[in-house]
């Protein structure tokens, strides 16, 4: 049995979690709704204050499938209470960012301002100049549109210039030394 598919899920107060006929498990909380359609080699049930994840074989894809559903409903239970967020550092001589409106407006060292929209799900919050926080009920929408952020201008390994996560460490290089 796998360790992570077999342990119970605990709902909190204030979570409701439905499955439907052809296996589309919705939970809603309160800070929104999240749906998701599970394999149907693996079975969903509610039972009292738990969720239990059971597959139907041993087979090597039903074992695999089993952990995978536990932790993507268990996502989705603490994305409806707490909500996911991801926190970027930009460093780097005049690079900054400011939100205006619903738009996060970067300038990255190009001739250009690099302008990215926040979507309905995911919102963008800049404390400071160099820091953007991305928060959102969606474990992967918010990874996703954090990465995509960072693909902009990744970290550089000479001087460590570019937009980076928070708990990343760039591993610094040194410079040429030129002969003298």
């Amino acid at each position: 049995m796998s360790r992570i598919g077999r342990t119970p899920i605990a709902i909190p107060a204030g979570v409701e979690i439905s499955v439907s006929e052809s296996n589309v498990v919705t939970v809603k909380g309160p800070k929104g709704t999240l749906e998701r359609a599970v394999s149907p080699e693996i079975s969903v049930s509610v039972d009292g204050s738990f969720i239990n994840v059971l597959r139907s074989s041993d087979m090597p894809r039903h074992r695999s499938l089993h952990g995978l559903t536990r932790s993507l409903v268990n996502n989705m239970v603490i994305g409806v209470t707490d909500g996911f967020k991801k926190e970027l550092d930009i460093s780097g001589v005049g690079f900054r960012a400011i939100k205006e409106g619903k738009k996060l407006v970067m300038n990255l060292g190009f001739s250009h301002q690099v302008i990215i929209s926040e979507t309905d799900s995911i919102s963008i919050d800049v404390p400071a100049p160099n820091k953007v926080i991305i928060s959102g009920i969606d474990k992967q929408e918010v990874g996703q549109f954090a990465a995509d952020i960072r693909k902009k201008r990744p970290p550089e390994p000479y001087k460590g210039k570019g937009i980076k996560y928070s708990y990343e460490v760039v591993r610094r290089k040194e410079g040429k030394t030129g002969a003298k």
